[in-house]
């Protein structure tokens, strides 16, 4: 026969259901995961639910910050890429949010409450963005328009090699600082995205055969063109600090990022009478990634 529990016992409280699934993929992290969770728990007031994706790494690092955050490890056991794995963690999620954001970010206090507080101001908005800081202070352009053909080969191919250019410049040029309101923009950061996860799925999630880079830019694309939204909001702030990936595997990173955006621009100027165009963009692609690969073997 049970126990019966004396009339004055507390009943324990039931955790609220989660409002929004956090998603972060960690590969090889550094100290930095830990500043994201901790810094996660002062961001929003509403109940979330933090899954820390361990893409094939050494898992301890994961599991100490799992441990002390109550996040819940998804254990891919090999690298899927950025895009796949956010897929595979948000797979069968209830909940109507979705952010995805990267393990080296820090959320300053109330910026996820300032996304979803803007969220309900714009119902159709399938993806919004904070402003994105660097560790300086400054400003990263997270908010872009979609390039045009010109710009976005200009941008491409000499962006890393010589920043300065025309194309770029012009291509920057449109962007927005922290100051300015919430605006559309043609697409967000993947750094940090507060996704409504009922256009995210309606979309197919992240196109999986990116395997890091561009998958942001080509998800902003798909979602305007279902007819939803991409929309920053610069009252919501997060810092980027940079993390251990590029800093310990440079090369790797160099050609994922190449291979991306040959995939990206091939795909955008996909007809037949564009084939000139494409090999241009491959050789010229081909260059830049020779030119950063020795680059980063100097440092």
């Amino acid at each position: 026969m049970s126990a019966t529990p004396p009339p004055d016992a507390a009943p324990v409280p039931s955790r609220p259901p989660a409002d929004v699934l956090v998603v972060s993929v960690a590969y090889h992290p550094g100290p930095e995961l830990a500043q994201f969770a901790a810094s996660l728990s002062g961001a929003t007031t509403r109940p979330y639910r933090l899954v820390l994706v361990d893409n094939g790494t050494d898992p301890t690092a994961v599991d100490e910050v799992a441990r002390e955050s109550g996040a819940t490890v998804l254990r891919t056991g090999e690298n899927l890429g950025y895009g796949r794995a956010a897929n595979r963690a948000a797979a069968g999620a209830t909940e109507p949010w979705l952010v995805v954001a990267n393990p080296d970010v820090v959320w300053h206090p109330g910026s996820l409450d300032a996304l979803l507080a803007a969220a309900g101001r714009h119902p159709g908005a399938g993806a919004l963005g904070p402003a994105v800081l660097n560790v300086d202070g400054t400003v990263y352009p997270s908010a872009r328009e979609l390039p045009s053909l010109t710009q976005g080969v200009g941008h491409a191919l000499l962006a890393r090699v010589w920043p300065g250019n025309p194309w770029t410049r012009a291509y920057q040029a449109r962007q927005e600082t922290t100051g300015s309101g919430e605006r559309p923009a043609g697409w967000l950061s993947g750094s940090c995205l507060l996704l409504r996860r009922e256009a995210f799925e309606a979309v197919g999630g992240f196109d999986e055969r990116y395997f890091m880079f561009f998958e942001d830019l080509d998800l902003g694309e798909r979602l305007a063109g279902a007819g939803w939204t991409n929309v920053h909001v610069p009252g919501a702030e997060v810092t980027h600090v940079g993390g251990a990936s590029w800093r310990e595997r440079p090369d790797a990173m160099i050609r994922a990022h190449h291979r991306s955006a040959a995939l990206y621009l091939s795909g955008r100027y996909d007809r037949w009478y564009q084939a000139p165009l494409r090999l241009v963009i491959r050789l010229g692609l081909a260059a830049r990634q020779a030119v950063e690969l020795r680059s980063s073997h100097r440092r």
